[in-house]
């Protein structure tokens, strides 16, 4: 059986950064997708869930320590 890569689009290396971030990326996922996203997404996508996360922790400060 041969495994052919495919390309993943920019929402689907989205979704695979996203889920990597909370710990839910399956190995078999990561496996089979490591030689098909495009690195300039990758990188991307974890520069904006670093920032998001980020932003997120400073408005849960913001609103609890008045």
């Amino acid at each position: 059986m041969t495994d052919t890569v495919t390309t993943r689009t920019f929402l689907q290396t989205m979704l695979a950064v996203g889920w990597s971030f909370i710990g839910l990326r399956r190995r078999r996922d990561f496996e089979r997708d490591v030689g098909a996203f495009n690195p300039i997404y990758v990188v991307l996508g974890g520069l904006t869930g670093a920032a998001l996360f980020i932003a997120l922790l400073l408005t849960v400060v913001h609103f609890a320590a008045p």
